[in-house]
Parts: structure tokens; sequence; C-alpha cells
């Protein structure tokens, strides 16, 4: 028998309002509005601070049912259910979506496949698309894999290929896309203050109301109802992938999550439990905090590198802290787990 966990932070809001308490001082009540939506399977609250805040609301509310609808793997309305049933023909998409496609193939270059888009036949054979958690057989798996590579996405002009019996998911940088459309669509429309959550992924416009920086908990990937440390920052997106957000466990007793490594077709298992990457583009960190956790830390390290524009705190599975020098000022423990700096001369 399987039995699923899955934590699902429904009170989400305290993973952001941590040390807010001040927040509301500079503004009155009339100048801030939140509302909790639930939309791509998880729940998610806006919260911002202007003049115009039901209209800016009604609007990001809108955005993100109109991109849950684009974007889904399941609706057979949406864009990417054309591309996946396409039998391996052609599709015309729209320039919004040809931008996120080439996104995700670039970042899984620059991260050797650790980000494979191509990997959602794998997904569905574990079952984390359809809540019918199975461990495949190997054979299975095998067999699936050779189904499995990001680089055979051909993309022209206004259309889309994938070889035949290929399927894509943009699970793994959707969000973080979303995140920043709404960010910039509560900017056209006049905010300079707000922050999201979409299900964990946590966006930030400018600063709060008094001036001060947002103050974003992560959580402890041993104790995910606990808070593991706080992060001060603005404008920015604090993204985190962890083994224990969606698992299940199989007969064996051994925990399966829905991460899965596109080189053996099985959950990644190299070493980090949690990874957060903080930075000024969502969808990037997005993409990012699951190409990390599936490259390990070593390979992280390297490319941290390429990325230089981005921070990031990893937890390794023995129980240690790793963070870019970058967060020096602004990370704070709250763990009895031990956090030191990344070397990475």
């Amino acid at each position: 028998m399987l039995y699923r966990k899955c934590f699902m932070i429904i009170s989400a809001i305290s993973l952001f309002l941590c040390g807010c308490s001040s927040e509301s001082s500079s503004l009155s009540a009339e100048t801030s509005g939140s509302r909790d939506v639930f939309a791509m399977d998880t729940y998610m609250n806006l919260k911002v601070y202007d003049e115009e805040t039901e209209k800016i609301l009604d609007l990001s509310e809108n955005k993100i049912r109109e991109l849950e609808e684009k974007l889904s793997v399941t609706s057979e309305k949406s864009d990417i259910w054309k591309i996946d049933h396409a039998n391996g023909a052609e599709v015309k998409i729209d320039s919004d979506l040809m931008s996120l496609i080439g996104k995700a193939k670039e970042i899984g270059a620059k991260t050797e496949g650790a980000l494979d888009i191509t990997i959602y036949p794998l997904l569905k054979e574990w079952g984390f698309t359809t809540g019918n958690y199975n461990i495949p057989s190997d054979s299975s798996i095998d067999k699936l894999l050779k189904n499995v590579d990001y680089s055979r996405i051909e993309l022209s002009e206004n259309s889309i290929k994938l070889p035949e019996n290929f399927q894509i998911d943009l699970g793994a940088l959707g969000k973080g896309y979303t995140g920043d459309e709404i960010i910039k669509l509560m900017k056209e429309n006049g905010a300079d203050s707000a922050i999201i959550n979409l299900g964990g992924n946590v966006q930030t416009l400018g600063t709060k109301p008094d001036g001060s920086e947002w103050r974003v908990s992560v959580r402890d990937p041993f104790a995910p109802e606990k808070d593991m440390c706080v992060v001060e920052v603005a404008d920015k997106a604090v993204i985190t992938s962890g083994n224990y957000e969606r698992f299940f466990t199989g007969d064996d007793g051994k925990n399966y999550w829905h991460i899965i490594d596109p080189t053996d077709g099985y959950p990644a298992d190299n070493g980090l439990v949690s990874v957060t990457v903080i930075g000024g583009n969502g969808l990037e960190c997005d993409a990012l905090s699951t190409a990390f956790f599936v490259a390990g830390y070593d390979r992280t390290c390297k490319y941290l590198d390429t990325f230089t524009d981005i921070d990031v705190i990893l937890v390794t599975d023995d129980g240690r802290i790793l963070y870019t020098d970058g967060l020096n000022n602004s990370f704070k423990n709250l763990s009895g787990m031990t956090a030191e700096v990344i070397s990475l001369d």
C-alpha cells in the first residue's frame, strides 16, 4: 500500500509575514488589500498597498486564472495540452509561451540537463500528476527515459515541435513566471509595494510601506511546520524546492518525492533536501531551485559562476545550511542546524 503525504501550506501567509507587524503603519487600512486564491493546485495569497487595491487584486487574480488555463498539462483547452498531444506535429504558439519554453531550454543547457521540461511522462508514471502514486518498474523507467531530452524541442519563429511520444510540463518554472507577470501587472497599475505567495513561491514588489525590507521565512525541510531561517529582501523572489513538499511513502518505507532526476528517472537524491534561490527574476529562481536540487552541491557551486545575479540557501541531507555571501547581511538562522557561507574558491 502507498501512503500519500503532502504538506499543503494552507496558512501560506505566515511564510512571508514574519516580523511584518508594522507594515501597515505607513498606510491606512483602505490602502492595503489581501486576497487568497486557489489556483495551479496550490493556495496563494496576494497582498498589495495602493489606493486601487481591489482593482489590482481583481486584475491579478484574472491573470493567474488565465495563465493557469494556458499552462495546464491536464486541461484540454491549454496550449501545453495541444503541444503534448500533437503526436510529433508542429504547433503554433504565442510569443510569451515561445519565450518561456526558450528560457527553459536555455537553463536546461546551462545546468547540463538538470532542468528538463520533457520529464513529464515520468512524473505521470510516478503518479505525481494524478495522485495515483506508484513505484515504476526499472523497465518502465528505461522506456520513458528515451522520451526525455529537452534539447530535442524544436522552436521556430512562432511554433514548437516535439518528437513523437515526447511531452512537456512547465511546472518547474510556471509559478515563477506567473509571479513575474503579477508583479509586472501591479507595477503597471501604479503599485510600488506588494508581496505575493504562490504556494511557497514568494515575490516582492519594492519594500514594505514603511521603507523596510520584507522578511521572508524559509521552511525547515526536516520539520516543515517550522521556519528554518529568515531573509530580508526587496524587489526579489524567494523560491524553494524541497523533498518534503510533495511525496509519498512506498511499501518499502522510503519516501519518493516529485523532483525527478532526468538522468535515471528516479527522485533526485544528490545530497540536498532543500534549495532556495533568491533573485530578481521569479522564472529563473523557480527553474534553478529545481535544477540545483537535481544537480547536488558540487554542481550547483559550479553553476553559480554562470548565474551570478542570484543567491542560494542549500540544506544538505546531513543537516547543514550553506548560503552564498550575498546574504551575509540579510540571513538569520532560526534552526538548530549549523549555517555557513559557501566558499566558491
